[in-house]
């Protein structure tokens, strides 16, 4: 079977590697020289401990399928590092000993730490804290890498095909496939196209299946110079606990109720979380906006707060800013939906939505997607 995928995103790449792996032939467009999304402007967590009961078993599975590719594509950079949760009051603490109790503890990885046993484990780690959830399942991949790394290996087959700077301006289902014309008049005739377009929900998208029930959210992000040593795990504080379903409960309900988040961090809907990248600098966010239309301003407000946070955590002051970015992503309104897929015409599908999940998730989705449409 011959697909044309459009959109370079995690989710057009993850598509394309299902159907590469189940032996099909590949076009991928994507309209920029290389993904700009949020597919490069994450933090590259694969992130299985703040997943719903509801996804865990879907995220355990994404998580073993990077570990695959990760051996198989080394250049994607794939690493188990696991993350903590660092709690700093009692509210938050009664929350991460919810989750260590929960019977999908184990599945998580989840243990609940010391100080002493947080900074055995991450050494780095030398500020101020009473405890750590510690997920071990937790994994990181290189955004800004991973996806070259992936067309390079798909390249190899001598199946796939990639062009970058090509707009896709139309799709018509001929009864038998379809054919997609780009913008410059160059045509592609498949046996199925998958339309990914992330947070592009006009354009192509529109025409193609109208109003779809998702919605776009904003963050802030930064990255540091390198850090001088390792953080061996992906890091999160206790405003974490709020936003991830997985943690949802009476603990969690108690800990809106009676911890309120700094003026700042409520205002930006803020959780901290950092990684660090392969050369050694962090990562570091993030803020959600959802009221349309955004600011096209990056806050410097927000980068404070992180700063101030990290700092805490780490008991040392951060290296040196470099650089600041903000980013949008494309999110199901349902939040039971992981993602949202769309039938356009016989031969047609729009797929997007994933949320945050989009890095974590996209292996599976896309591998989902191929059991769905019996490739």
């Amino acid at each position: 079977m011959r697909l044309v995928i459009i959109g370079g995103g995690i989710l057009g790449t993850a598509h394309a590697l299902a159907a590469i792996g189940r032996g099909h032939e590949v076009v991928q467009l994507e309209r920029e020289p290389e993904a700009r999304g949020a597919t490069v402007r994450n933090f590259g967590l694969v992130w299985v401990s703040g997943r719903s009961a509801t996804e865990l078993d879907l995220t355990l599975r994404s998580r073993q399928l990077w570990e695959e590719i990760g051996g198989r594509v080394p250049g994607v950079g794939f690493r188990p590092a696991g993350s903590i949760t660092l709690v700093r009051t009692p509210a938050e603490l009664a929350v991460a000993e919810a989750a260590a109790a929960d019977p999908s503890a184990d599945a998580r990885g989840f243990e609940l730490l010391e100080p002493v046993q947080v900074r055995a484990v991450n050494p780095a780690l030398r500020g101020k804290f009473v405890a750590g959830l510690h997920c071990s399942t937790d994994a990181a991949v290189e955004s800004r890498q991973a996806l070259p790394a992936l067309r390079a290996h798909m390249a190899a087959s001598s199946r796939y095909t990639f062009h970058a700077g090509t707009e896709a301006r139309s799709i018509t289902d001929t009864g038998t496939g379809a054919t997609v014309i780009d913008d410059q008049g160059r045509r592609y005739d498949a046996d199925l196209v998958l339309h990914c377009p992330g947070a592009a929900h006009s354009g192509l998208t529109r025409e193609l299946i109208g109003a779809i029930p998702v919605r776009r959210v904003r963050l802030q992000m930064m990255q540091t110079a390198p850090l001088d040593e390792p953080l061996t795990t992906a890091i999160a504080d206790g405003d974490s606990f709020r936003y991830y379903p997985g943690f949802a409960g009476a603990e969690t309900d108690a800990l809106n109720l009676e911890q309120s988040q700094t003026a700042i961090a409520a205002e930006h809907k803020m959780q901290l979380l950092c990684v660090q990248r392969l050369h050694g600098g962090l990562t570091i966010g993030d803020t959600h906006e959802y009221d349309e239309p955004f600011d096209f301003d990056v806050d410097e407000a927000p980068y404070e707060h992180l700063t101030a946070v990290t700092e805490e955590l780490l008991g040392r002051k951060l290296p040196q800013v470099v650089r600041r970015w903000a980013g949008v992503y494309s999110q199901s309104i349902d939040p039971t939906t992981i993602v949202t897929r769309a039938k356009a015409d016989e031969h047609v599908w729009v797929i997007t939505g994933p949320g945050g999940r989009g890095m974590t998730l996209g292996p599976v989705i896309g591998e989902e997607t191929a059991d769905l449409l019996n490739l």
